[in-house]
């Protein structure tokens, strides 16, 4: 059911209304009237993407630019597969112009994830102990950017889901640290909560730059943010002194 204005101010945007159906929650007809109206997922829908997180990685690789023709790309948890995409478009510039380089974007997850033309997708668990030789094998070298939307299942206590994404983050930081190039990216999301001091201090450690951003497309309801790290500086010891990263805007 949609609602609209015919008044003679003209008609506005029309607003899809769903109806309660037996044996579903409230709380699932709400989501999902927020999913049917909402202007990402009905863009993601005509432009052809796997779901709205898309243009979150579009948005901030505008920002930040590291998603640049040519670079190895390691895409972790990339399931549906919507970062993977942008990717491929980022950084294999061939076809717009035929004298920058191709790049590599591999895409890794726990479940199978449909193929994605121009992405190399793995199933595999990434904190296996053999996963870093696998993805440098794959790549032929390091990577240039390590990127994740993992999020941890909820469970619907909120300072045990907060220390659930903080401690999956520092496992795919972790992994960053294994297989990046030296001044490589890492981009990964989190949850505001207070609780990522320490990897806050990881990341300023070991890489140049370090910013922490909650780009347009992440819904303003949500305490999710993203950590844009630049400039791996390469593993440092903890008894090393770095110089403090520079905080991006």
């Amino acid at each position: 059911m949609t609602e609209k204005n015919t008044s003679g101010r003209g008609q506005r945007e029309l607003r899809v209304r769903v109806k309660t159906a037996k044996g579903r929650k409230l709380s699932s007809t709400l989501w999902l009237e927020r999913q049917l109206n909402d202007p990402y997922v009905i863009r993601a829908k005509k432009e052809g993407y796997r779901g709205r997180a898309a243009y979150k990685i579009l948005e901030l690789d505008d920002r930040y630019g590291f998603l640049k023709p040519g670079a190895r790309v390691v895409d972790l948890g990339c399931a549906p597969g919507g970062w993977c995409q942008v990717a491929v478009e980022r950084v294999n510039a061939l076809a717009q112009n035929p004298k920058k380089p191709v790049g590599t974007v591999l895409g890794i997850d726990l479940q199978e994830v449909e193929a994605i033309s121009g992405a190399e997708l793995h199933q595999l668990d990434f904190l296996t102990d053999e996963a870093d030789g696998l993805v440098k094998g794959w790549l032929g070298g390091r990577a240039d950017v390590v990127m994740s939307d993992m999020a941890a299942a909820a469970s619907g206590h909120k300072a045990t889901d907060h220390l659930r994404i903080v401690a999956l983050v520092e496992a795919a930081l972790a992994f960053a640290f294994d297989v990046l190039e030296d001044d490589g990216t890492f981009v990964a999301k989190v949850l505001a909560g207070g609780a990522e001091s320490q990897m806050q201090t990881m990341l300023k450690k070991n890489f140049r730059k370090v910013a922490n951003v909650k780009p347009p497309a992440s819904r303003s309801d949500s305490s999710e943010k993203f950590v844009v790290a630049m400039g791996f500086r390469g593993r440092q010891a903890e008894g090393d002194d770095a110089d403090d990263a520079e905080d991006m805007d």
